[in-house]
C-alpha cells in the first residue's frame, strides 16, 4: 500500500465502520464497499480505521493488520489512512505502530491506555508516546478523552507531550467541556510549532468548528461524511447561513447517534447504513448487542429528517 509521506493530520477525517457476518467474522466485501462509499465524498483528507468505530477492542492483532491491508488495497492509492493504536501497554502499542507503519498507514491515532483510569501523571503519558514514537516516524494524533474519565491528559501533560514528542502533530479532541475544548484550540494551535486540533465533538460539531479547529475526526462520518465536509467548508468560509442549514440536517442524527448509552453510537451508525441500503446487516461484536426496534425506528426518522432517506420505502434493519 502506498504511504502518503507528506500527510499531516488536518481537515475532514471520517472514522469508518467494520461490517461483520452473523458468525462475527469480518465481512470483507462489505467493508470494501463501505470504504469506497465513504471516500467517494469530496473534501476528505484521510480516513481512520482500527478505532472505536471499527470495534478495535474486539479485534485481534491479526484482524487489525488485515483491516489495514484491505483499506490500503481498496483506497490507499488516493486516500491517506489513519490507523488507531489501541493498547493498554506501551510495548504492545509500539508493536502495533510498527505493524501500521509497515502496512502503509500515513498517521497513527493513539488511544489512552486503560490503566490511566486508575490515575496517571505526565511522565507516564510521555513514556507511552515516546515508546510509540521510537517505533515509527509517522505523525501521531493523541486521542484526548474527557478529563473526568481519568484517561484525558491535563493541560500541563499535553504541553509536555508536545514539547518532548516531535512527531505528535494533533489531538482528536473529545474534551469533556466547552471550556477545555476552547483551551485546546486557543493554546495548542498557537504554539511555537504547528499543531492541529481535530474536533470529535460530533454531538455539537458546528459549535466546535466555529472555535477554529483545523479539522475533525468523527465516527459519524461513516454515515454523513458529505454533510461534515460541507459543514467544515462553510465554517472555514465564514458562511454562517450555509453552516446553519447543514447543521439543521446533522442535528437529528447527532441526537440519536450520541444518545445514552454512548457505547452504542457506532452500533446505531451501522443500523443507519442498513436503513440506507449501504450495509447488509448491523452485526456488532459482544459485549455490544443489537439495539431495540424502537431505537432503530428513531434512527429511521432522523434519517428522514436529515433528508438522507425518503419517508417511505426505507429498508428494514
Amino acid at each position: 500500500m502506498p504511504r502518503h509521506p507528506a500527510y499531516v493530520p488536518h481537515g475532514v477525517i471520517p472514522a469508518v465502520l467494520l461490517p461483520f457476518f452473523d458468525d462475527l467474522s469480518i465481512d470483507e466485501a462489505s467493508f470494501r464497499k463501505h470504504l469506497r462509499d465513504v471516500t467517494s465524498v469530496e473534501g476528505l483528507s484521510a480516513v481512520t480505521i482500527n478505532a472505536h468505530s471499527t470495534e478495535v477492542a474486539s479485534c485481534t492483532f491479526d484482524e487489525q493488520r488485515r483491516v489495514l491491508e484491505i483499506a490500503g488495497d481498496e483506497i490507499g492509492d488516493k486516500t491517506p489512512i489513519v490507523n488507531g493504536i489501541w493498547a493498554d501497554g506501551s510495548v504492545e502499542a509500539a508493536r502495533l505502530a510498527k505493524m501500521a507503519t509497515a502496512g502503509g498507514a500515513s498517521a497513527l491515532l493513539v488511544f489512552p491506555p486503560a490503566p490511566f483510569t486508575l490515575g496517571q501523571h505526565a511522565g507516564m503519558a510521555v513514556e507511552h508516546f515516546r515508546r510509540i514514537a521510537d517505533a515509527t516516524d509517522l505523525p501521531l494524533i493523541a486521542f484526548q478523552y474527557p478529563l473526568a474519565t481519568g484517561q484525558g491528559y491535563p493541560n500541563e501533560t499535553i504541553l509536555r507531550m508536545i514539547e518532548e514528542i516531535p512527531t505528535l502533530k494533533a489531538i482528536k479532541d473529545w474534551a469533556g467541556t466547552v471550556q477545555q475544548h476552547e483551551w485546546h484550540v486557543r493554546t495548542l494551535q498557537n504554539l511555537s510549532r504547528p499543531f492541529n486540533v481535530l474536533s470529535t465533538q460530533s454531538s455539537w460539531l458546528m459549535a466546535s468548528l466555529t472555535l477554529g479547529c483545523k479539522g475533525l475526526l468523527s465516527g459519524s462520518g461513516s454515515v454523513i461524511a458529505d454533510l461534515q465536509a460541507q459543514l467544515f467548508r462553510a465554517v472555514q468560509a465564514n458562511d454562517l447561513a450555509t453552516a446553519r442549514a447543514l447543521n439543521d440536517r446533522i442535528y437529528p442524527l447527532a441526537s440519536v447517534f450520541y444518545a445514552q448509552p454512548w457505547v452504542d453510537m457506532h452500533n446505531r451508525m451501522k443500523e443507519a447504513l442498513v436503513l440506507m441500503g449501504k450495509l447488509p446487516r448491523a452485526v456488532v461484536r459482544p459485549p455490544l448487542v443489537k439495539i431495540e426496534r424502537a431505537e432503530i425506528e428513531r434512527i429511521r426518522k432522523a434519517l428522514v429528517e436529515a433528508k438522507l432517506l425518503p419517508a417511505t420505502n426505507a429498508k428494514a434493519a
